[in-house]
């Protein structure tokens, strides 16, 4: 979470957003000017919705959980408890996974000593979980602890944060890994890069590359649609792109640090996003929901902007193996949103980092 929060340590935010069609088509014009995230709450027809936040009047928030410190990632077990990773601003090795179960029961400790756990995946009774270095599988969870753990996967030195991680229905999981820098050429092709693996850390692959810091990562349900929010670079003073919401696919390489989404030859190759978000938004968690939140929402990908404490609505249309997205703000009154997700009893789980609580969106 360093590198997310340092975003905003080196420029002021906000910009908007637009949209864009993704998939395997190239860009043949510049990416628009963000405008519509930047929207005002009242612009943006949000009303109080519980909970101190804003929201659509369609949906309705309360507290899930409190008092967990810098809330960095969400997953569910095969009983359907949520466990939360907790993800500092500063990398001192403590850190940790709690289990909250069930709704506003007190966050109960499991995994401690970690350094900036923010991928956390759940699978055949292991618990993966995505740090500073690499990846790690808990198995053996007995009376709240685990037997035994093992790192299956070690990045190597000259990679930058370890993101988000997923596991796709192959059964392979995979992890994003930022750049190591704002506007560097990495060394390693693991930087900078969606990667995939198999659950014992075997058969590593580059999915995809080029991608300054791949955040959140979700597939589209039943699909092998795999959507990316990437944080941009943020040393551009008035060309400063907006971050992005994008489907990966396998091959794809995204141009960092020549492309950023302007017009010209260095952009030339290079995928188009689903949508367009904020400039420095430290763009993070995303989820797609496919009506668990009304005909209102419908099917959209939800993102979170650690920045403008704002959570997004990305309404999503596909054509073909593209999507196209329009984005509007969807949550407000949050601190630092980092996490969501969709449980499995279809509601929405928004983590705040900034204040360690978990709301719950549901339909009013």
């Amino acid at each position: 979470m360093a590198r997310i929060v340092s975003l905003i340590l080196v420029t002021v935010l906000i910009g908007g957003c637009s949209s864009a069609t993704a998939g395997s088509a190239t860009r043949a014009a510049p990416v628009p000017s963000p405008s519509a995230a930047s929207s005002s709450t009242a612009d943006a027809g949000l009303v109080d919705i519980g909970a101190g936040l804003q929201g659509p009047s369609g949906v309705v928030a309360t507290v899930f959980a409190t008092g967990l410190d810098h809330v960095g990632a969400f997953a569910f077990d095969d009983d359907d408890r949520l466990w939360v990773a907790t993800a500092g601003y500063d990398d001192d090795g403590t850190d940790a996974v709690y289990l909250v179960a069930p709704a506003g029961a007190s966050p109960v400790k499991v995994i401690d000593g970690l350094h900036t756990p923010l991928g956390l995946v759940w699978s055949d009774d292991v618990l993966y979980v995505a740090s500073a270095g690499g990846v790690d599988a808990y198995r053996g969870l007995v009376d709240g602890t685990f037997a035994a753990h093992s790192r299956i996967l070690t990045l190597p030195s000259g990679v930058g944060e370890v993101n988000g991680l997923v596991m796709s229905s192959a059964g392979r999981l995979y992890l994003g890994v930022s750049a190591p820098c704002d506007a560097c050429t990495p060394t390693t092709e693991l930087a900078a890069a969606v990667v995939s693996f198999l659950p014992d850390g075997s058969d590593l692959r580059v999915e995809a590359g080029g991608i300054r810091a791949p955040v959140g990562l979700t597939f589209y349900p039943g699909t092998s649609d795999l959507f990316v929010t990437m944080n941009q670079r943020d040393d551009l003073g008035d060309a400063t792109p907006g971050d992005w919401l994008a489907v990966v696919r396998s091959g794809q390489v995204w141009g960092f640090p020549a492309c950023y989404g302007q017009e010209g030859s260095a952009c030339a190759d290079v995928p188009t996003p689903v949508a367009v978000l904020d400039a420095h938004a430290a763009v993070s968690g995303v989820a797609i929901v496919t009506g668990q939140l009304g005909a209102a929402v419908g099917s959209a990908a939800i993102v979170a902007e650690w920045a403008t404490g704002a959570v997004l609505s990305v309404g999503l249309a596909k054509t073909g193996d593209a999507y196209a997205g329009t984005a509007a703000p969807f949550i407000t009154g949050l601190t630092n949103p980092v996490p969501v997700a969709v449980a499995p009893d279809g509601t929405l789980l928004v983590g705040d980092w900034g204040t360690g609580t978990i709301y719950r969106i549901t339909v009013r």
